[in-house]
C-alpha cells in the first residue's frame, strides 16, 4: 500500500467515525508510534482520534495498559489485552494494538522476524489477526500500520451478510 493508499485509507475510517461521533485510541509496541502518526495525517482528527500509548517494554504494558504479566508479548492474547486496556484508558468507542518482532532477528522467544499481532475493540466486539511480514524492520512496520488501519476500518464498519456496513 502506497502513502497515498494508506492516506485514503486514514480518510475513509476518518468518514466514517466522524458519522458516527466515535473515538479511537492505539497501542502499539513494535511500530512505535508509526499507526498514531499515519492516523495523526487524517482529516478532523481532533474529533476522533482520541490517542495513542506506545508501550514497547513489557512493563510498559503491564503497568500501564494492565497487560498480564505472564502473556507472551508476541502474541494475540497481549494484542488483544493492549487494545482493550488502551480503549478504557482514553474511554473510547474503538481501539487497535499492534505487538511483535519488527527484526531484523527473531526474538528471545524465538518468534521470527515479521511476526506481528494485530488487535482491535469495541465495547461489544474483539478480533485479531496474525501476519506473517516479509522485510527489514522498515518494511515490517510498514505492513503492520497498513494491517492495523485496516482492521481497525473492519470493527468500526463492519460488512454484514448483504454486503453493506452494520
Amino acid at each position: 500500500m502506497s502513502d497515498t493508499s494508506l492516506d485514503a485509507a486514514v480518510a475513509s475510517l476518518a468518514g466514517e467515525l466522524t458519522a458516527r461521533g466515535a473515538r479511537i485510541a492505539v497501542a502499539e509496541s513494535l511500530t512505535s508510534g508509526a499507526v498514531g502518526t499515519a492516523l495523526g495525517r487524517g482529516p478532523d482528527t481532533q474529533e476522533w482520534f482520541a490517542g495513542s500509548v506506545v508501550a514497547y517494554q513489557m512493563a510498559t504494558k503491564v503497568h500501564v495498559l494492565d497487560v498480564g504479566a505472564d502473556v507472551d508479548p508476541c502474541s494475540a492474547e497481549c494484542a488483544l489485552q493492549l487494545a482493550d486496556g488502551v480503549r478504557r484508558l482514553v474511554d473510547t468507542d474503538f481501539a487497535v494494538a499492534v505487538t511483535g518482532v519488527g527484526g531484523p532477528d527473531a526474538d528471545d522467544a524465538g518468534h521470527p522476524a515479521g511476526t506481528v499481532y494485530v488487535a482491535a475493540v469495541s465495547g461489544n466486539a474483539s478480533t485479531w489477526r496474525l501476519h506473517e511480514f516479509e522485510g527489514d524492520p522498515a518494511e515490517v512496520i510498514a505492513q503492520s500500520v497498513e494491517a492495523a488501519v485496516a482492521l481497525l476500518a473492519e470493527v468500526v464498519n463492519p460488512v454484514s451478510p448483504n454486503g453493506r456496513g452494520a
